[in-house]
């Protein structure tokens, strides 16, 4: 809705009327009433009328469909012409952060996997990697299970690229856009769901390691998928990219200079855009991503076409490293997936029935039939959880939004004395008024569909 100055304060409460009792029947022995003032909404009608300015102000969100979320965008116009842009969040109210200090350090995993529903194994990873620091496993963590990592984690950089190019495009008007890249997304999924038995909300990285082996027939699988992936990304490519309406749309919108986005903290592919090949896979490699072949594609056009361009640049990266881990995983062959302290590792890994469900008869005789105390200590584990030294760490990996980063503190017991989050998406979200304001009102969706943030990341 939008409304001018003068209307929007008759209609919002007055910014400077006092709170608190008002009204007939306010005296001894009557009922209290309280009258509600303030608000951001009152504040922009009190200025307006302060500055005797005609201002329109119109609210995008937070439920609309090119707002990747509950996001609220306040838009000051003049005309088509945005004067001011302001992001308003806060609307999912989840409260993961703080949830995770009421659970043990290995069901916080099921909690940080859905902040950013888009691209969960990141935040599993990052955490995992942090509980790990503090537990001083790093190195001792197998190398099959940061090989699984490594390829879940590029697994889902693709598809959370897709669901970005694929929503922006719809949210421009060409649907045909999302349906080829959800179409491609659900080779992944699949995968996915076949390895972890979800689609989304894994909970599969596990501190020490990985919850499962890969099960068989899987490298195969994700085989036979790579080419299908990798030829959606090119239809994609071809049809956007000579584009002349899509690039009318792009070119040149939502431009984000170097500087400005070093100075706001900005990473990811919108700071590869600008130019900076900043990769914390190349610069602060980590789960031995040292050891693949592959490249940062850049750009120096800092606008929303070469973002789009530098995401599907990436996803061919990532197949790249997916076909280097399959050939690697096939090299070193069986092996363990947890690290040997059982006083970390559950006695006997999940092993899945004959029917996809529940757990296998020989999971469970290895569990309840071969030795009382090993299933005391599985007991004692599952439900109390380990205990990790008291000290604090941070630890950072390349989501595909940017840096995400992760501070725990531990005091000494069997949960998070504190868990935080360095959010790509909540930091990236900051760029959006420099990204709009100037711009035409339109622009705004495709400024905020080329930063694609997600709003679970940004309300945790």
């Amino acid at each position: 809705m939008a409304t001018s100055a003068s209307s929007a304060s008759r209609s919002a409460p007055s910014a400077t009327r006092p709170a608190g009792p008002t009204g007939p029947g306010t005296g001894p022995g009557s009922p209290t009433e309280y009258t509600a003032v303030g608000g951001d909404w009152a504040d922009i009608a009190a200025e307006a009328e302060a500055l005797g300015d005609e201002r329109i102000v119109v609210n995008m969100g937070p439920q609309h469909p090119s707002t990747h979320g509950v996001l609220r965008i306040i838009l000051e116009i003049d005309g088509e012409t945005v004067t001011e842009a302001r992001a308003g969040i806060g609307y999912l109210h989840t409260g993961i952060e703080k949830n995770m200090e009421f659970r043990t350090w290995t069901q916080g995993v099921t909690f940080c996997t859905r902040m950013d529903y888009v691209a969960p194994f990141f935040q599993e990873v990052a955490y995992c990697l942090a509980v790990e620091k503090l537990l001083g496993i790093t190195d001792q963590v197998p190398e099959r299970a940061s090989l699984i990592r490594i390829l879940m984690m590029e697994l889902n950089r693709i598809a959370s690229h897709l669901v970005a190019v694929g929503t922006g495009g719809n949210e421009l008007g060409a649907s045909t856009i999302m349906t080829i890249a959800f179409r491609e997304r659900e080779e992944i999924l699949r995968i996915f769901e076949r390895v972890t038995g979800l689609r989304m909300n894994h909970a599969y990285i596990r501190p020490g390691g990985v919850a499962q082996d890969l099960p068989e027939g899987t490298i195969a699988a994700v085989r036979d998928a790579l080419p299908r992936v990798a030829a959606g990304i090119d239809e994609l490519g071809k049809l956007m990219l000579a584009n002349p309406i899509f690039k009318g749309r792009l070119v040149g919108i939502g431009y984000l200079p170097l500087a400005a986005a070093m100075a706001l903290g900005v990473t990811g592919p919108v700071l590869r855009s600008a130019g900076l090949p900043y990769d914390l896979r190349k610069s602060a490699p980590y789960c031995g991503y040292e050891n693949f072949d592959f490249d940062v594609p850049t750009s120096t056009d800092s606008d929303s076409f070469s973002r789009v361009v530098l995401r599907l640049d990436e996803a061919r990266e990532s197949i790249r490293i997916v076909a280097q881990v399959l050939a690697r995983l096939e090299e070193i062959g069986p092996g363990t997936v947890m690290v040997a302290d059982k006083k970390i590792a559950w006695p006997a890994q999940l092993s899945l029935g004959a029917d996809g469900q529940g757990n296998s008869f020989e999971h469970i005789r290895t569990i309840m039939g071969t030795s009382m105390e090993a299933l005391i200590h599985h007991f004692k584990l599952v439900t109390e959880g380990f205990r990790v030294p008291a000290g604090q760490v941070f630890q950072a990996i390349e989501h595909p939004r940017g840096t995400i980063g992760v501070h725990l503190v531990s005091d000494g017991g069997t949960r998070p004395y504190r868990a935080h989050f360095r959010d790509p998406s909540f930091t990236n979200l900051q760029a959006l008024a420099v990204m709009c304001e100037g711009g035409q009102v339109a622009d705004v969706v495709v400024a905020v569909a080329s930063l694609d943030p997600v709003l679970g990341g940004v309300d945790r």
